[in-house]
């Protein structure tokens, strides 16, 4: 039966992967289970079996059994620190059977000869696997790893600025801190809001209920700003030919008259408004050219 229950029904939550790192062994496993028993002789006994496990030889039958015993035993204490971030809904799942691995390891590779306490080793050993499953599938758009790892960081540090100097910190002040560039740390601040983002086809809150589609609402490219900017161009290059030319591509571009009806209509050939066409339109194109470089 579970060995290890949260002290307090009101442990706060913590956001993601900035949950602080342990200083101290956790009071759990202290006082009596639900069924009654001493909490603390089921503790002693899991350690005395994660002792005795790791005195074993690998693939003695009595160690596997050890390490089934020891991870289930001290399986609610991983629930309890997957707990501690809040998470709900399907991802819960997820964090949790994270949680499992980080426990998992921990009991693998602790050494009963080090001196340490198991939960003071276990603790960051899961949160660890914590931070790594939230550092890799939380984020909704590409991010590179450095900046996630800013980003992790960047909490703590806020908070420890904040404190020290009663306002809050600079990109400078935090960058020194986290021994990071400015530039990298404004990336990371950026970067906070990218775990989630909204869909263009949710209908925007308003205060009856009802609204439009944040993507009805975006701006698109105008395909007239060209159309701008090629008359602005041609502006003054127009105003440079003489009247006939002029008049030429008038009836050409904007009449829609074909080469033998404005021959007839200057009393030319067709020929010779072909070429008059191809002169006037390489030089506009050669002074366009020109202009734009």
């Amino acid at each position: 039966m579970p060995a290890f229950e949260p002290a307090s029904a009101s442990e706060p939550a913590f956001e993601f992967a900035s949950a602080p790192e342990p200083t101290s062994e956790p009071r759990i496993g202290h006082g009596r289970d639900r069924h009654g028993r001493d909490r603390t002789d089921q503790r002693a006994a899991a350690l005395r079996s994660l002792d005795r496990m790791h005195r074993l030889a690998p693939g003695d039958a009595e160690r596997s059994a050890l390490r089934v015993a020891v991870i289930t035993e001290y399986m609610p204490y991983a629930r309890y620190v997957a707990g501690r971030y809040g998470v709900h809904g399907q991802a819960a799942e997820d964090v949790l059977q994270s949680a499992y691995v980080g426990l998992v390891k921990a009991v693998d590779h602790f050494d009963p000869d080090f001196g340490t306490a198991f939960l003071t080793f276990a603790t960051p050993t899961i949160l660890g696997e914590l931070k790594r499953y939230f550092r890799d599938t939380t984020w909704a758009v590409h991010v590179p790893r450095r900046i996630q790892e800013l980003s992790s960081e960047l909490r703590d540090a806020t908070e420890t600025l904040s404190q020290d100097l009663n306002r809050a910190p600079t990109v400078s002040e935090l960058a020194v801190l986290l021994a990071a560039d400015p530039g990298e740390v404004a990336d990371a601040i950026g970067a906070t809001g990218l775990h989630a983002v909204g869909s263009l086809d949710v209908p925007a809150a308003t205060e009856d209920g009802a609204g439009s589609m944040p993507g009805d609402l975006m701006g698109a490219d105008d395909r007239g700003i060209q159309n701008v900017i090629d008359r602005e161009t041609l502006r003054p290059l127009l105003a440079t030919l003489s009247a006939r030319e002029k008049e030429i591509l008038l009836m050409r571009f904007f009449r829609s008259m074909t080469q033998t009806e404005i021959g007839q209509e200057l009393g030319v050939s067709q020929m010779q408004v072909s070429r008059l066409l191809t002169g006037i339109l390489g030089r506009l194109r050669t002074h366009a050219d020109g202009d734009a470089r």
